[in-house]
């Protein structure tokens, strides 16, 4: 069994070590969400972008989200009034994500918290013989990428990252049209993001909300005193707890670059870039511009302007390929092929696949069979360590040198001390 196809829920359970690994909670699990015609049961943590992942899986055939959690009272409750309606089915609250993991009924976990949380939740789930669905970036550094991927392996558990464009079916058809040559050799991709983000301020310390449980929010992060501008997204711009808007949306964009130049690590990650729109609390770049060299002479370059919504194409999202036969374009709306001198070749219409993705990781649960995740969380990490890449090469101000067996930062001390984080005491990621 290698490591990228694990075998088949039949195999396993015909193994040796199904003996070792199962449980009165794992076989239950197991027996339940065999067949699609049986109910398959999923808590959602997180009430921001867990809000819109909980009315998509709520809405499939046979899915029932029995909880929503947050560690935010208020936003709780609002979240749980609107689903009971939306749904027509009651949703249970919880503020505190692994009452959701004792609940032997549960099949998965979907973690729609902060990327501080991402990796070591999805591992808890894992350890506790829960399936997870994790909103990108799968991890908040390296290392807990590296360990998720341990966690899934060791436990025979479908773990798929949320990046619903590798379910689209436009984005597919546009990937296999690279493999098959469309516009030649491909050799180079473009992706980029672009918004109009306003400033953050300055922020200071402020008294917890009554209504939040700050302890738990930070969870396996070191503490740091609450602050009045972090909470609930502006986290996302502060090294503790986010990864920037690399981390945040280039993901997606890179995914796809990554996916259709058929690579997997790079040799060389260079960044430039920084805070320049703004004078604020803002620890990540709002201006940055990422490039990653990979083995037989292919690349991916990344832009982001979070301040200023002109893009590439004079649009805010999207990745171009570039062979020596022509040009692929994909975004939200589709894809397009240009031919050598710029003229459209075909085009095709399209969506981000988000309620095909949500399908095919229920479907995956259903047979026990990680081998039909779109996007199987080692194929996420390696999107994701790109991301990781090109923040800690911004961070260190180094041009990285990497293996192109896994990645790792080769012949950097200071580089790698970001590879991995120091964690609050009894909440250390393990497997």
């Amino acid at each position: 069994m290698s490591a990228s196809h694990p075998e088949s829920r039949r195999a396993f359970l015909h193994s040796g070590t199904a003996a070792t690994l199962s449980t009165a909670v794992f076989v239950a699990n197991e027996s339940r969400a065999d067949s699609p015609s049986e109910k398959v049961v999923v808590g959602v943590m997180g009430a921001s972008r867990g809000s819109a992942l909980a009315e998509v899986f709520g809405r499939l055939p046979n899915v029932e989200v029995r909880y929503v959690c947050d560690v935010d009272s208020n936003r709780l409750k609002a979240l749980q009034e609107s689903l009971s309606t939306k749904l027509q089915t009651p949703v249970q609250a919880v503020a505190d994500f692994r009452k959701i993991l004792d609940d032997p009924e549960v099949d998965a976990l979907i973690c729609a918290a902060p990327n501080h949380w991402h990796a070591p939740a999805s591992i808890m789930a894992c350890n506790a013989g829960k399936h997870a669905y994790v909103e990108k970036p799968c991890s908040h550094n390296p290392h807990e990428g590296e360990l998720l991927i341990q966690a899934a392996r060791t436990q025979k558990r479908c773990v798929q990252m949320g990046n619903q464009r590798r379910s689209s079916p436009a984005a597919r058809e546009a990937i296999q049209l690279l493999k098959d040559k469309a516009i030649g050799n491909v050799y180079y991709s473009r992706s980029w993001y672009a918004a109009t983000r306003g400033t953050i301020g300055k922020g200071t310390p402020a008294p917890v909300p009554p209504h939040v449980d700050y302890e738990l929010w930070q969870g396996p992060a070191p503490r740091q005193p609450f602050t009045s501008n972090r909470l609930h997204y502006n986290w996302h711009w502060v090294w503790h707890y986010g990864n920037g808007e690399l981390g945040n949306n280039g993901i997606h964009s890179i995914d796809l670059s990554r996916w259709g130049l058929s690579v997997d690590y790079p040799t060389r990650v260079v960044s430039s870039g920084g805070r320049y729109a703004f004078d604020d609390d803002q620890q990540t770049a709002d201006t940055h511009v990422v490039s990653f060299e990979f083995p037989d002479k292919r690349q991916i370059t990344w832009e982001c302007l979070s301040c200023n919504r002109e893009g590439m194409d004079g649009s805010g999202f999207g990745v171009s390929f570039h062979g020596d036969r022509g040009t692929l374009k994909i975004n939200d709306s589709g894809y397009v092929v240009l031919d050598e001198k710029g003229k459209e070749v075909s085009k095709k219409e399209g969506s981000d696949g988000m309620k095909l993705h949500a399908e095919n990781f229920i479907t995956a649960i259903r047979k026990n069979d990680p081998s039909l995740l779109n996007s199987e969380i080692e194929e996420g990490h390696k999107s994701t360590l790109l991301c990781h890449l090109g923040n800690i090469a911004h961070r260190t101000g180094d041009s990285l040198r990497c293996d192109a067996a896994n990645g790792h930062i080769q012949d950097n001390d200071a580089a790698m001390k970001l590879w991995s984080r120091a964690y609050e005491q009894g909440w250390e990621p393990k497997v």
